[in-house]
């Protein structure tokens, strides 16, 4: 097991600028996935903390220190937090994968584009408040970030963070009549409630779900280890728990053999170990219920007729061939390493194969043909795709999709847009009356 000597933090709720313990003082352990040791607790907010939070938000954005702010203003807050976070960086990596199990390359670069990050940028970077619930995982760094806010002097109540469960944070959170805007991330179905909860104030709603993504391999392709190894690295990054994970593999049937034999190659080269391990590549399931939800994927697959080519046992990544589109695996998301593979002929039983899914967030397709790699980006009912690749993701480009993977966009520009309203102000110049009564005569 790899050493660190990173002290584990213990702390309580960020709220109005500082921290404070829960009004039921309940905390929740935290499990390394990769040794399943307890090694620290967060704080469980509950309604109560959730009402405390949200009114230091809004007496926040009535101060001229918060709500009057300039957008260069704000922009000096979000630089000097960013900067905070550089600074602190290995530190930081090294706690988030204690937490989720992420190897230590995965959690430098996810600090940059982790999903608190994205939403905190945006949100008091419009101007807007924030309350940030962070259910049970990612709670280090997430908390950290509060620590790193009161260092750099961001107002009371700019930013609040609530750790805890959904039940008790995540849903009063949701229907709270004075929160303006919510922005989940997070399953299909957690989804849905936050939608139906915001629903009855008639609250504007942003969802960036799950996702069951295609990758599109044609013979044309230059080279086979190439496509191979974006294959690996669209589905087995981060274990497989990424929202955008390319876990339908549609491989043109001429070369499906030959590829096939070249990705158990290179998946049995894949370093599996401890995630602080130098040169891990693939690290523990987050949790022990989710390493049995993914273990039953499997095993359904395998009781409805699909073949493990390879993997399906811990902690192996899985291939899982003669699939086909009744099947579970090639229709729900596993949210771990675990690639379904399905071979076609033509390019319009491609594109049949790549959107039969009622999820839309990401696509790929590996390709030298310009021309079908348009044609491509055209049909995919995706909101992300991905040319010869498959999950790069830069924070100026919006990141969202369509049907059951939500709807609005994350980053760039469009992701500040999200937390502004526009306003319509009509001033009237002219000296004139408007003269659209008749005047009552003088006397």
């Amino acid at each position: 097991m790899a050493i660190h000597n990173v002290p584990i933090p213990s702390r309580q709720l960020y709220i109005d600028g500082e921290w404070r313990e829960p009004v039921k003082k309940k905390r929740i352990p935290i499990i390394n996935p990769a040794t399943e040791d307890i090694i620290g607790d967060f704080p469980a907010a509950t309604a109560e903390d959730v009402d405390i939070a949200v009114e230091a938000a809004r007496r926040a954005l009535a101060r001229d220190d918060w709500g009057s702010t300039t957008g260069e203003q704000r922009a000096k807050y979000l630089r000097a937090i960013a900067a905070k976070v550089l600074e602190r960086k290995s530190e930081l990596a090294i706690l988030e994968s204690l937490d989720c199990g992420k190897t230590l390359f995965e959690s430098a670069a996810d600090l940059e584009l982790s999903i608190v990050n994205g939403h905190m940028e945006s949100c008091p970077g419009s101007g807007c408040r924030l309350c940030s619930n962070t259910l049970s995982r990612l709670n280090y760094t997430c908390l950290e970030l509060g620590e790193i806010c009161r260092e750099v002097g961001l107002p009371p109540g700019a930013l609040n963070i609530l750790t805890g469960l959904g039940p008790e944070a995540g849903a009063p959170l949701s229907s709270h009549p004075h929160v303006d805007k919510i922005s989940f991330t997070g399953s299909a179905a957690t989804g849905s409630k936050v939608m139906t909860a915001a629903a009855q104030l008639v609250k504007p709603v942003t969802l960036e779900l799950g996702g069951k993504s295609p990758i599109v391999v044609f013979d044309d392709i230059d080279n086979l280890d190439i496509a191979v190894e974006w294959t690996l690295f669209g589905c087995f990054a981060n274990t497989g728990q990424v929202c955008t994970a390319t876990s339908r593999l549609i491989i043109q049937e001429s070369i499906a053999s030959a590829f096939l034999d070249r990705l158990i190659l290179w998946t049995k080269n894949i370093k599996i170990s401890d995630p602080l391990e130098e040169d891990c590549k693939l690290g523990p399931i987050i949790s022990s219920a989710q390493y049995e939800k993914v273990m039953k994927f499997i095993s359904n697959a395998k009781n409805e007729g699909a073949t493990i080519l390879y993997g399906g046992e811990r902690p192996q990544p899985t291939i899982i061939t003669d699939v086909n589109t009744s099947m579970e695996i090639w229709k729900e998301e596993v949210f771990g390493p675990v690639l379904c593979v399905k071979t076609f002929k033509t390019e319009p039983e491609a594109i049949e194969l790549a959107n039969d899914t009622e999820y839309g967030l990401a696509s790929a397709i590996m390709s030298k043909d310009a021309g079908r790699c348009e044609r491509f980006t055209k049909v995919f009912q995706t909101g992300i795709i991905w040319i010869n690749c498959s999950q790069p993701s830069f924070c100026q480009l919006p990141f969202g999709g369509k049907k059951r993977s939500g709807f609005g966009r994350d980053l760039g520009e469009m992701g500040l847009e999200k937390y502004l309203n526009i306003k319509q102000v009509t001033e009237y110049t002219c000296d004139d009356a408007w003269a659209f009564y008749k005047s009552p005569s003088k006397n």
